[in-house]
């Protein structure tokens, strides 16, 4: 089952729930998707294509948690938290910090990279690699962590 025709079940069943905030979640993934198809590009709306529209989406919360827990406003952070959740329930499970050591250290022997310079090289293998498994940002500093080791 493909993510569009799961968020059209999950939706019918938020619909019959009641349950607003995940209602409200599903509606807008349902309308990237839509948007995606719409836009003329030609692309096909495969696995590689959900992870971009789900980690985009997540992406946008986290930095919406970010600005109103700065802000003072905890009740706008707390429901950006549960659409976070219900967006993450529908990426591939996430790596844990050390998982992600392990696998960008992996990559880094494979492409015999040692220094600084050889970031963008790792950095952009890792992000190929654990794209809708890990946050950007951690991957990140796992690899500035892992070149300044060397």
């Amino acid at each position: 089952m493909n993510l569009k025709e799961k968020i059209n079940d999950d939706l019918k069943v938020a619909l019959k729930s009641g349950d607003k905030i995940r209602l409200q979640t599903i509606r807008s993934i349902r309308a990237l998707i839509l948007e995606f198809e719409k836009s003329g590009t030609g692309k096909e709306f495969d696995e590689e294509e959900e992870i971009k529209l789900l980690s985009t989406a997540a992406k946008k919360r986290k930095e919406s948690i970010e600005q109103y827990t700065n802000a003072g406003r905890k009740e706008l952070a707390e429901t950006e938290e549960a659409e976070l959740t219900i967006i993450m329930s529908y990426l591939p499970k996430q790596l844990t910090l050390e998982e992600v050591e392990n696998k960008i250290t992996e990559i880094a022997k494979e492409l015999g990279t040692v220094t600084k310079a050889d970031f963008g090289k790792l950095m952009s293998a890792a992000m190929k690699e654990l794209k809708g498994k890990a946050d950007g940002k951690i991957v990140k500093s796992v690899v500035e962590k892992v070149l300044n080791k060397n």
